[in-house]
């Protein structure tokens, strides 16, 4: 099954387009930028001769149906949402690369036996209603009616925006696909980091993603004039916060161990009053824990909040509150559809190494349903969630071709179940 090259690359560069003026590349959920090139996409899966539909968690769907209406349905795609000033092809050229597949399969002489169907999860990346994965927790079954409530600075609920991206948040009371329909799952993403360009070598068959925890810990202290304030006298929020931030990094250092993967974030500040002749009253600091070990995970935080109650909060008059913002889970990869990537870049003569993500993704959600996989292509120097994110046209195609090829293979042989590699 040949794909067209060229119509994957121009899609890639076309859809990149669709960012904020001045800030390459910011497309970030439930603004109108982003729904304008949604809008795109759907055009582009109907021009392919996909069924598009937008379900209840606000994930757009372009379906080709199968041959076999007992077979199920076989599922691949990701994202097209970014991180503020973030890069062009995280995300999409795993949504891009899955259409270029289906497509390839809509223009071929055989249907295939399972309904084929590429997804663009909604707000795959964190929001700014402190949610990340919106759509993939929708879909899976794990975004409940607390996470809805969440609402974004300008205080609209997470409910409501995902209503204006036409999905129906009153339906989002269990998971919206069952096991018994979809059959599998597959992803394509850039790495993200430099172990395949490191080594030369052009395809990751992801074993196992990590899980995460964010946070939102609030210290509250007292705002007052910067001039006439005392520094004996202060209750400065933005101090105790950034003795806190400290901790957590000096901790991550100290726990990361050489047989489990931790590391620790704090990729968000926010200061109130926010004025250079004021004492802060109040910091807000974003937390993030990533580990493929759950006790890891579960046993990060709460030592270093102990010790910041005493250290930092009662000897600086403040105050400390901590709030869960989500959580997931380490999630192994179904071994089939590893074996099944494996085996698909052997066929294609392109070399591969079985690997672990760093990165939490869509995928992660979807194995709560069904069978899942992932597979990674290089990217420039490890770049990502910046600007300089780059990949090569042939490493895309690569990436597209073993999607490809794996999605045909499973559709000959569907995964037995989420069996993880040993």
């Amino acid at each position: 099954m040949e794909l067209d090259k060229d119509r994957l690359w121009q899609r890639l560069e076309k859809l990149s387009e669709y960012t904020d003026p001045g800030r390459p590349w910011t497309r970030r959920a439930f603004t109108d930028r982003y729904a304008r090139a949604r809008e795109w996409l759907r055009e582009e899966m109907e021009s392919a001769g996909l069924r598009t539909r937008m379900d209840a968690g606000g994930n757009l769907i372009g379906s080709l149906p199968g041959s076999d209406p007992a077979a199920g349905t076989l599922v691949s795609g990701s994202h097209i949402d970014t991180v503020p000033d973030g890069g062009r092809y995280d995300g999409i050229l795993g949504v891009l690369s899955a259409l270029e597949a289906v497509q390839s399969f809509a223009e071929g002489d055989t249907a295939p036996r399972h309904t084929m169907e590429v997804v663009d999860f909604l707000s795959e990346e964190p929001s700014d209603y402190g949610v990340s994965c919106v759509g993939s927790r929708a879909m899976s079954g794990n975004l409940p009616a607390s996470l809805l409530e969440y609402t974004n600075p300008e205080g609209e609920r997470l409910g409501e925006a995902i209503r204006r991206c036409g999905g129906e948040p009153d339906k989002l009371n269990g998971a919206l696909r069952s096991p018994e329909e979809i059959r599998g799952f597959l992803e394509l993403h850039i790495e993200q980091g430099r172990v395949l360009e490191s080594a030369g070598t052009r395809i990751g068959v992801v074993t196992n993603i990590v899980g995460i925890k964010r946070y939102e810990i609030v210290v509250t202290g007292r705002a007052d004039h910067s001039g006439t304030t005392p520094m004996n006298l202060r209750q400065d929020a933005l101090v105790g916060a950034s003795r806190i931030v400290e901790r957590i990094n000096h901790e991550a250092h100290a726990q990361q161990r050489s047989n489990a993967y931790l590391v620790g974030t704090v990729g968000k500040i926010g200061v109130r009053p926010g004025a250079a002749n004021a004492v802060p009253g109040e910091a807000r600091i974003t937390v993030e824990v990533r580990s493929d070990r759950q006790e890891l995970l579960d046993g990060f935080l709460a030592p270093i909040i102990d010790w910041a109650e005493e250290a930092v909060c009662r000897r600086g008059e403040l105050r400390l509150e901590v709030r869960l913002l989500s959580a997931s889970e380490p999630t192994d990869c179904a071994g089939d559809i590893t074996r099944t990537v494996a085996e698909a870049s052997r066929a294609l003569d392109l070399s591969a190494v079985t690997m672990p993500s760093g990165a939490g993704h869509d995928a992660a959600h979807m194995a709560r349903i069904c069978p899942m996989g992932m597979l990674f292509v290089p990217c420039l120097d490890g770049r990502s969630h910046c600007p300089e994110e780059s990949i090569t046209r042939e490493d895309a195609v690569n990436g597209a071709r073993v999607l490809t090829r794996a999605l045909l293979d499973l559709d000959r042989t569907p995964p037995a179940g989420a069996d993880p590699v040993v």
